[in-house]
């Protein structure tokens, strides 16, 4: 390590010296006929002999190019290169200084033929109407890597600790194999398992919904989508990677992933098992799935919960063995018809231990809440997602994607609960023991039509959703709350409840558009949204004659009914240009709002009608092909639940009485998002800075009155003009020198709030402040040393009125060093080190702790097979202690986390491409 510290430190060094020893060289390109200059033109410097990528721009909106270079004795060739026009070449035996290439003019080429491009005289970057393509072969990856570590090496391309992937400042929410989703459209499968150097072209594109797609309308949003696509001699292939691990304190591990490619026809399946809170296959080459490992692109946590394709794994907490099998298979059943769908079945078996320490806030005097509590929870799931395109004809598409899913839980919890007043008087105490046995099943389908009209941009489509859920849960509940203050009863429980939930939600969408000019439309659209929700629970306490439960609790039986129907007509206009788009629509929902329940032997229904408006609007500027302004409006309400409008007691909750109110009005809000990004291709840097925030008129808020116990009774009402605001900006910047590169991240977000309520009759308000700078700083030295350090605070600011307390603090700091060596030749050593430090954390919580997994392998037999020893928590010091501030508490948690285990674990990978094993790339960057 000290030898590739030395050359670091060489590397440093050899930035600042760099005018000394290198030049520039530059030049301005114009169109020939027009002589206007030209923008975003690839200029490329390549070797002459093998035609290996040296450096490479792209021309500025005044057209000029400049390029820093060292010296070179070889024969080289600067090369230019647009789609649409004739390429340029000019040769060089040597080159030793700086050189000025003047105006080069490039001519239109006469008739645009299907593309043949050479694969080496490919140029690295395109920009091809709205699509930016990179070439993959022109960046210098490890003949092992993975798409993910390709992505990075991408000019505008920035991957964060947490996986979140942005392209010139915009958030990538889709990713592509040949057009089609592997596994699930956020890729992240397809990043961390497919080999880099089956990739042909990384394209990148704005996000369209099905609907513009299906329009051939300009996207709207402000998200990118990646499509991978795949060379054309390696779309024919199986590839796969399997892997087994056994370790101290009876740890173990083992996934594999196959994948089989035959053109359109894509089936991959993967399966994995595991006790150590992981998806089970590797989502980091170097730390596979330690929790300290910061690379993660799944969202992934510690608490033993994982995600994928939006379907969570895990309970949530404490420590996690899980099984998982998926299978994801894409064809093209014929010309018009195209398909994909997939597979999952999970289980997991969690156990936690949690204690928790919680301020409540009240004018007359805080009281302090303290529990803890040991549980267990076995789940089961089943997920099945289909899409069918089917193009009618060549003006006309169908799209049909249902999706269903069927899962079991069983959750076990004993606890223990006290509360005290400032001066230490208890107030309450409770034990309960539960028991949850849940069947659930939801089924949701998207039903998308689209028939282009004679005339451009003339269109008529049509969408129906629907999603059906149904929830059956059997729980039992061994109670005792014991109150001190008062004359209130102690509350004993023995019981049993019985609920079934059900969600049905249908909407439909007809819509036409009809162009005035060519970048002029307008638009009409009627929505219909019908919604209905049901709880029915029945609960019976023990009878200890019959020894059943048999005896019906009318307290905790109830039947709640709620159902919306919306009609909402819309007119609306778009604009769209080749650097600006604008579009809104504005219209009036009618609705009709029908509540009812059945409780305590009495039944009550609230019937209201309202009419309410509505509108959207969108406005988007490109100043150049990488400057860019996204803005967005959109005015919204939400209707109430039902147990918040009917004025029904509920007293099914020991410690709280729920009381609705039929006064009550919707929720209604403002909410507005900008964004500017700017990155510069020839300095490689770039900027942005984001906001967004939502602004209520009317929020449902409850009012709270508690007893001498602290016992409460809860109601609920409005309050206006209250907000939730962020706002962020960042700078990153890319400088590399022959083998040494680096990337700097500087980020900064504040977050500012405004909420209100009521204690015990009084209005309170909380304005909320949360800063969170942060940096990172990465250097590779070609393929043998990355070191990557990273640097973030959150600071936490709560300022009240009408509080014992004027306010509340915290500060979380997070520091972590990632360094990977891979030399000697086949071995990788790597070390993830983190420290974390609570600054305001409740006593008997420990403030700060310290993560460091490190991992050494060992690749032989041509890579096929890797021996990997790997240390999670080698200090065991992992722990989960977090302070959450809200607007009347202040809540101190800590779970079970999973500590120090040694793993040792055997990899195999195989790659056969048409019949023969997978060739190694050679992809080559001076």
């Amino acid at each position: 390590m000290s030898k590739h510290f030395f050359t670091f430190v060489l590397a440093l060094f050899s930035v600042c010296a760099f005018s000394q020893n290198s030049f520039y060289i530059k030049g301005k390109i114009i169109e020939e006929a027009s002589k206007l200059p030209m923008e975003s033109v690839t200029v490329y410097l390549s070797v002459a002999k093998d035609s290996s990528l040296v450096d490479y721009t792209i021309t500025d909106k005044n057209g000029n190019f400049s390029l820093a270079v060292k010296k070179t004795t070889q024969p080289v060739f600067l090369k230019i290169s647009m789609v649409g026009f004739e390429d340029q070449k000019t040769s060089m035996k040597e080159l030793l200084q700086a050189k000025d290439f003047g105006v080069i003019a490039l001519k239109e080429q006469s008739k645009l033929l299907n593309e043949v491009v050479v694969k080496a005289e490919a140029p690295p970057v395109r920009i091809k109407k709205d699509t930016l393509e990179f070439n993959a072969a022109s960046f210098k990856v490890r003949p092992d890597a993975n798409v993910e570590t390709l992505l990075k090496q991408l000019p505008g391309v920035e991957i964060d600790a947490e996986g979140k992937i942005t392209v010139n400042g915009k958030e990538v929410n889709q990713i592509l194999v040949n057009g089609k989703p592997f596994f699930d459209k956020d890729g992240k499968i397809a990043l961390q398992n497919l080999p880099s150097d089956i990739i042909n072209k990384v394209q990148v594109t704005d996000t369209k919904t099905k609907k513009e797609e299906l329009s051939g309308q300009k996207a709207t949003s402000n998200n990118a989508s990646i499509n991978l696509t795949i060379d054309e001699d390696k779309n024919k292939g199986f590839f796969g990677k399997f892997m087994g691990g056994y370790g101290t304190d009876d740890r173990y591990e083992g996934s594999a992933l196959i994948n089989y490619f035959k053109n359109k026809r894509k089936l991959s399946v993967l399966a994995s098992s595991n006790n150590i809170n992981s998806v089970g296959f590797s989502m980091d080459e170097i730390f596979d799935n330690m929790g300290g490992g910061r690379s993660r692109s799944m969202y992934y946590n510690d608490n033993g919960s994982f995600g994928i394709n939006g379907m969570r794994f895990g309970a949530g907490s404490g420590i996690t063995q899980s099984d998982m099998v998926g299978i994801n298979y894409s064809d093209e059943w014929t010309k018009k018809t195209e398909t994909t769908s997939s597979y999952f079945f999970s289980d997991q078996h969690s156990k936690n231990k949690s204690r928790t320490n919680q301020t409540n806030f009240l004018p007359t005097g805080n009281f302090n809440t303290a529990s803890a509590s040991e549980s267990s929870a076995d789940r089961f799931g089943h997920n099945v997602n289909f899409e069918l395109e089917y193009k009618i004809d060549s003006t006309t598409s169908l799209v049909v994607s249902p999706k269903f899913s069927k899962s079991n839980g069983k959750d076990r919890e004993k606890s223990f609960q006290s509360s005290a007043d400032e001066t230490n008087s208890l107030l309450n105490e409770s034990t309960s023991e539960t028991f949850n046995d849940s069947d659930g099943t939801n089924f949701k389908n998207s039903i998308y039509f689209n028939k282009s009209l004679k005339k451009k941009g003339r269109f008529i489509n049509a969408s129906f959703d629907n999603e059906n859920n149904k929830d059956e849960i059997l729980a039992s509940n061994r109670s005792t709350t014991v109150f001190y203050q008062g004359t209130d009863p102690d509350d004993v429980r023995d019981q049993i409840k019985k609920s079934r939930n059900v969600k049905d939600n249908y909407q439909f969408d007809i819509g036409y558009s009809e162009p005035l000019k060519d970048s002029l439309s307008v638009v009409l659209a009627v929505n219909y949204e019908h919604n209905k929700t049901s709880e029915d629970r029945k609960a019976f306490d023990y009878d200890v004659i019959s020894q059943s439960y048999s005896d019906e609790n009318d307290v905790l039986t109830n039947y709640l009914t709620s159902t919306t129907k919306t009609v909402k007509p819309t007119a609306g206009m778009r604009i769209s240009k080749k650097n600006f788009g604008f579009g809104f629509s504005a219209g009036t929902a009618i609705s009709e709002f029908d509540n009812h329940s059945s409780y305590l032997g009495v039944t009550t229904d609230l019937n209201k009608k309202y009419a309410l408006p509505t509108g959207n609007m969108h406005f988007n500027y490109n100043f150049t092909k990488s400057k860019s302004l996204w803005m967005h409006y959109n005015y919204e309400f939400d209707f109430p639940s039902a147990n918040q409008v009917l004025p029904v007691r509920d007293l099914a909750n020991p410690l709280n009485t729920f009381i609705g109110n039929p006064d009550l009005n919707l929720n209604k809000s403002h909410q507005m998002y900008l964004n500017f990004s700017d990155y510069d291709y020839a300095s490689r840097s770039g900027y942005g800075v984001y906001m967004n925030g939502t602004f209520y008129d009317s929020q449902i808020v409850t009012s709270t009155l508690y007893d001498e116990n602290r016992k409460r009774e809860t109601r609920y009402v409005n309050v206006a003009d209250t907000y939730n605001s962020w706002i962020g900006v960042y700078w990153n910047k890319t400088i590399k020198k022959e083998a040494h590169k680096f990337r700097f991240n500087l980020g900064f977000n504040t977050n500012m709030g405004l909420s209100k309520g009521f204690a015990n009759g009084e209005m309170y308000d909380a304005k909320s402040l949360r800063l969170t700078p942060r940096a990172s700083f990465s250097y590779d030295y070609g393929e043998l040393l990355t070191i990557s350090p990273s640097y973030n605070m959150t600071y936490s600011d709560t300022k009240y009125t009408n509080y014992s307390v004027s306010g509340a603090t915290n500060v979380l700091h997070r520091f972590n060093i990632q360094a990977t060596n891979y030399w000697p030749k086949n071995w990788v050593f790597g070390n993830d080190f983190g420290y974390t430090y609570n600054s305001n954390i409740a006593d008997g919580f420990k403030k700060d702790f310290y993560l460091w997994n490190t991992s050494l392998a060992y690749s032989f037999f041509d890579k096929k097979f890797t021996a990997k020893v790997k240390v999670y928590d080698l200090l065991n010091q992992n722990q989960s202690a977090t302070r959450t501030i809200s607007a009347t508490t202040i809540r101190d948690e800590e779970n079970l986390v999973l500590k120090r285990y040694a793993m040792f674990s055997l990899t195999y990978k195989l790659e056969k491409f048409g019949g023969k094993e997978k060739p190694s790339r050679n992809r080559h960057m001076f």
